[in-house]
C-alpha cells in the first residue's frame, strides 16, 4: 500500500479502566504502578481485554492501516515489559535520572537479566483474533531499559543493555511466531543520554534484533507531548542521535516531526531505511485538518520517496482525550488519502 497509516503504539485508556488525573501528574510510570488502575485486581484482565477490543474498533473506523492494541494493559510503554523480567528486585525499587534530569523510582537489577517466559504473547494473540489488519507489537529497547534502572549487578551500563537485548530477542521471535507482522521498538532515551548513546546504544539494539525476519521499526522521540510541550528548537540541528541509527539492523525508523517542526531534510540522510514520520501533534489537543497533514507529508515527499513512507503521529496519544485522539486519527487518514491521491494522479 502507498503511505500506509498506522500509531506509534499507545491509545487513551478508557476512564474507567485508568485514573487519568493520577497517570497524568506524575512521570511516566518505570516500576509498577497499579495505583492507576479502577478496576480491582480479579477482574482487570478482563477489563483491560474490553479496552482493547474498543481501541481496536477505534483504529479500524478511523481507517488506520497497521494498528497496534493501543497498549490498553501498559501504565507505560516500558514497565510492563522490563518488571516482567528475572534480575529485578521484586520488593525493592531503585533511583535513577529521567529525561529531565531528575530521579526517579526505576528498576532495581540486583541479577542477570533472563526473560522467564513469554511477556506479550497473549496480547499479540488477541490483538490477532480481533483484526484482519496489519498488526504491530511495540516493545522497550535494550538501551533505553537500561538507562531506566539502577545497576547493582553489572560491571557497566553496556553489560546491561546486552542482557536487556538477549531478552528482548527471545520476546520478538515469540511475537513474531504469535501472529506480529510488525515489530516496533522503542528507544526514546538515545535522544537524552547520547554519551551512553554513542557507546553502546548500536551494539545493543542490533543484538536485539539479531536473526528477525520481517519488518522491524526502530521509534525514538522527545518525550510525551503531555510532559514535553515545547519541543522546536530543543535540540540544535534534530535529533542529537539520528544518523547513528542508519546502522542499526532495523528496516523502519519512527520519528516525531510535527511538534519539533523537524527540518525533513534529514530524511535524506538515513541511508535506505524507510520512515514512520509523525505527522500529528500531540502536544496540543487542536485536531489538524486534513489539509495540514496532506502537507506534512507533501514536505516528506520532497526528501523521501513514497515507497519508503510510513504516515503516523507524534508519540503519546494515550495522554490525550479520546475522542480528541479520534478526530487527530480520522485527520491523519484523510490528509493521507489526499496526498495518494495526489501521487496516483
Amino acid at each position: 500500500m502507498l503511505l500506509p497509516t498506522t500509531v506509534i503504539g499507545s491509545y487513551p485508556q478508557p476512564s474507567w479502566l485508568v485514573d487519568h488525573d493520577a497517570l497524568a501528574r506524575r512521570a511516566p510510570p518505570r516500576i509498577r504502578a497499579q495505583e492507576i488502575w479502577r478496576v480491582a485486581p480479579e477482574y482487570l484482565r478482563d477489563a483491560q481485554d474490553d479496552a482493547t477490543r474498543l481501541a481496536i474498533a477505534d483504529f479500524e473506523a478511523a481507517g488506520i492501516d497497521i494498528v497496534t492494541d493501543g497498549e490498553m494493559r501498559r501504565e507505560s510503554y516500558s514497565n510492563y515489559f522490563a518488571t516482567a523480567l528475572e534480575g529485578i528486585d521484586p520488593d525493592r525499587f531503585g533511583i535513577a535520572l529521567n529525561r529531565a534530569g531528575r530521579e526517579d523510582r526505576v528498576p532495581l537489577v540486583n541479577g542477570p537479566i533472563r526473560r522467564p517466559g513469554p511477556v506479550e504473547v497473549r496480547d499479540v494473540e488477541f490483538l490477532r483474533r480481533h483484526t484482519t489488519r496489519t498488526t504491530k507489537a511495540t516493545v522497550p529497547g535494550p538501551f533505553t531499559m537500561s538507562q531506566q534502572s539502577q545497576n547493582d549487578h553489572y560491571p557497566d551500563r553496556r553489560a546491561l543493555a546486552l542482557d536487556y537485548a538477549d531478552a528482548l530477542n527471545e520476546e520478538i521471535r515469540d511475537l513474531r511466531a504469535a501472529g506480529a507482522d510488525v515489530i516496533q521498538v522503542d528507544e526514546p532515551y538515545l535522544q537524552s543520554f547520547v554519551d551512553d548513546a554513542r557507546a553502546y546504544a548500536v551494539e545493543a539494539i542490533n543484538r536485539a534484533l539479531g536473526g528477525i525476519d520481517g519488518p522491524v521499526v526502530l521509534h525514538t522521540c522527545f518525550g510525551y507531548g503531555h510532559f514535553v510541550k515545547e519541543k522546536r528548537g530543543r535540540i540544535d540541528n534534530g535529533y542529537p542521535f539520528l544518523l547513528e541509527l542508519a546502522d542499526t539492523t532495523a528496516d523502519q525508523l519512527a520519528i516525531e516531526a510535527a511538534q519539533p517542526d523537524l527540518d525533513l531534510a534529514v530524511l535524506e540522510r538515513l541511508g535506505d531505511k524507510d520512515v514512520v514520520l509523525g505527522v500529528i501533534d500531540l502536544g496540543t489537543s487542536e485536531v489538524e485538518t486534513d489539509a495540514v497533514v496532506a502537507e506534512r507529508i507533501r514536505a516528506a515527499l520532497r526528501h523521501l520517496p513514497p515507497e519508503r513512507l510510513v504516515v503516523a503521529p507524534d508519540c503519546g496519544m494515550k495522554y490525550l482525550a479520546r475522542d480528541v485522539a479520534f478526530a487527530k486519527l480520522q485527520a491523519l487518514v484523510e490528509g493521507t488519502r489526499i496526498a495518494r491521491a495526489e501521487l496516483q494522479a
